[in-house]
């Protein structure tokens, strides 16, 4: 990452045409300038639901359990002490993108539709999210009294670059990480006496 001293250096270019974009040679001083750093800029324009939370935390509870058993929507809202309305949603958005499977009968409720280790936490975002970009630039640098016509602007906007780059970032970093790495990390990470009140909750309410 850049520090304050290469700013100058920087905003000299824009105002030089020494080989870098204008556009690109001040955004980035700017950013330079406020000490950004790519995590930042991904935390500030990415806002996840309250779906993805819950759905992450179903999918690692389901995968510690048995072979071939499921938990119904009001026992895993339950668990999480969330509105089961509400999770019913998300647990059927999840179905639909193969994450989930719904099991019918007395002893029905939802399970993993595939091992844990085949499903990455990007893989329940745009199950419950999409798969849309967070950032959209609507090209609004070609408004106002500083705008050109479309044939000067040859590059993407600096600033929808910068985006779709940390965009991408965050992205990789959630598809680099599956259900099964969490349940690893939660059974190093979780108090003793929450693991063992949980498995003595599903003890009592699988059949």
């Amino acid at each position: 990452m850049r520090d304050g001293r290469f700013v100058p250096g920087l905003l000299a270019s824009a105002s030089s045409g020494s080989g870098v974009p204008n556009d690109d040679a001040r955004f980035f001083a700017f950013l330079t300038a406020c000490n950004l750093q790519l995590g930042y800029l991904v935390s500030g324009f990415v806002k996840l639901s309250d779906g993805i939370e819950w759905g992450v935390h179903v999918a690692t509870l389901l995968a510690v359990l048995p072979p071939d058993a499921a938990l119904p929507a009001a026992r895993l809202a339950e668990f999480h002490g969330v509105p089961a309305a509400y999770l019913a949603k998300h647990l059927q958005a999840l179905s639909r993108a193969g994450i989930l499977e719904s099991v019918q009968g007395a002893r029905g409720g939802y399970r993993l539709a595939r091992p844990a280790a085949q499903i990455t936490v990007l893989d329940v975002v745009e199950a419950i999210d999409g798969t849309e970009p967070a950032f959209r630039c609507h090209e609004i640098r070609r408004r106002g009294p500083a705008a050109q016509p479309a044939s000067a602007y040859p590059l993407p906007c600096a600033i929808q670059r910068v985006m779709s780059s940390a965009d991408t970032v965050w992205r990789a970093s959630l598809r680099s990480v599956t259900v099964a790495d969490l349940v690893a990390t939660v059974a190093q990470d979780a108090p003793p006496a929450g693991l063992v009140a949980g498995a003595h909750w599903l003890q009592e309410v699988l059949p």
